[in-house]
C-alpha cells in the first residue's frame, strides 16, 4: 500500500486519515465528509479549532481528542490532552507530542498546544500542528510527517526542511499554506531542500 492511499489534505492543516477507523486533524471549513470515529484537534486557534466543520462530521459516537482549553468549549465525548499523553482506540494509537514556537508569541509552549503521533494500519503518521524547528523532535519517528510551511506562525519552509533531516520520514507532507500563511511556492520550496520525497497534495474533500 501507498503510504498515501488513506491520507487526503482537506487544506490549510486539516487532513483526513481513511483507514479501519476515519480520523480528522483540525478540520477546517469542512463543509461535510465521511463521519469521523476520531477528531484531533492542535491547539484552539479557529483554523485548527472550527466548531463548524466539528459538527459537519461528527457523529453521535465520535471521539474528540484535544487540548483542554478546546475540551472545555464542547460538550459529548472529549479526551483532553497535553504533550506526552498517549490513548488506543482498538486499532489505532495516539500520541500527543510538544508543539511550540521558539522566539514568537504565537504559540507559547506553557499552553501546552500538541501534535499528534498516530499509529493507524501500519503506518506512523506525524502530525506536527503549529510549531516551530523543536528540540523534541529529535525524539519522534514516522512513515509520513505532516509539517507546517507557511512561516510567521510555524515553521517556514526551511525550517521544515531541517526537520526531516531530524524525523527522517519516508514521506513528507506540507501543510498550513494557501489559507492563513504560506503559499504553494513554499510548498514547492520545501519539496526541493527535504531530506526525503515529498508529495504536494491536492485539496481534496
Amino acid at each position: 500500500m501507498n503510504l498515501l492511499d488513506n491520507l487526503t489534505w482537506l487544506g490549510h492543516s486539516s487532513f483526513r486519515i481513511a483507514g479501519k477507523k476515519i480520523i480528522y486533524i483540525d478540520p477546517f471549513q469542512v463543509k461535510a465528509g465521511i463521519p469521523a470515529d476520531l477528531i484531533l484537534i492542535t491547539h484552539d486557534h479557529y483554523d485548527h479549532f472550527d466548531r463548524n466543520s466539528i459538527t459537519n462530521i461528527r457523529k453521535n459516537d465520535t471521539i474528540i481528542v484535544a487540548p483542554a482549553s478546546v475540551c472545555r468549549q464542547i460538550s459529548g465525548d472529549t479526551r483532553p490532552v497535553r504533550p506526552g499523553a498517549q490513548m488506543d482506540f482498538d486499532s489505532v494509537t495516539i500520541k500527543a507530542v510538544p508543539a511550540y514556537n521558539i522566539g514568537k508569541k504565537f504559540h507559547p509552549r506553557e499552553n501546552q498546544f500538541v501534535g499528534y503521533i498516530i499509529h493507524a494500519d501500519n503506518i506512523i503518521y506525524y502530525h506536527a500542528g503549529d510549531t516551530d524547528l523543536i528540540p523534541e523532535m529529535q525524539d519522534i519517528r514516522a512513515d509520513v510527517a505532516l509539517l507546517p510551511i507557511g512561516g510567521t506562525y510555524t515553521t517556514d519552509a526551511i525550517e521544515a526542511a531541517q526537520a526531516t533531516k531530524i524525523i527522517l520520514p519516508q514521506v513528507a507532507v506540507p501543510m498550513h499554506w494557501g489559507t492563513v500563511s504560506g503559499s504553494r511556492a513554499d510548498a514547492e520550496k520545501f519539496a526541493q531542500l527535504a531530506n526525503c520525497q515529498v508529495v504536494i497534495l491536492n485539496k481534496g474533500k
